[in-house]
C-alpha cells in the first residue's frame, strides 16, 4: 500500500444561525481561505436548552456547521474575525489539531 504523506492543520467548526451564513463564509473567503464544507439544520443541546434542527418556513434559524481545515497561521486572524461577531450573536468556535493529506488543497 503506497503511503500518503500527512500534513498537519487546524480544523475549525464554527457553528452560527444560518441567518450569519453569509458574514461568516465572507470572513473566511478575506482570510485567505480555500473551502469550506457547511452542514444545515443542526440539532442539538446546549446552554440554552434543545434547538430543533431542520424549521420548516425559516432557514435563517436553524443553525449550521461550517467546517475547514487551515494552516495554523490563519486560525488567529479567523478567530480575530470573528471575536466582535461572537459578543452580540450566539454561537462556537471549536478548533482541533488534524491531519490532511493533499496539502496543496489547503493552501492559497
Amino acid at each position: 500500500m503506497t503511503n500518503l504523506n500527512l500534513s498537519p492543520v487546524k480544523k475549525l467548526e464554527i457553528i452560527i444561525e444560518g441567518a450569519h451564513q453569509e458574514f461568516a463564509t465572507d470572513l473566511l473567503d478575506r482570510a485567505g481561505v480555500t473551502g469550506y464544507t457547511i452542514v444545515g439544520n443542526l440539532s442539538g443541546k446546549g446552554r440554552h436548552g434543545f434547538h430543533e434542527g431542520h424549521l420548516m418556513f425559516n432557514e435563517d434559524a436553524v443553525l449550521i456547521m461550517i467546517i475547514v481545515a487551515v494552516p495554523e497561521e490563519l486560525v488567529e486572524p479567523i478567530l480575530e474575525g470573528f471575536a466582535p461577531f461572537f459578543n452580540k450573536h450566539t454561537g462556537v468556535v471549536f478548533i482541533s489539531d488534524i491531519q490532511v493529506s493533499r496539502l496543496v488543497k489547503f493552501k492559497s
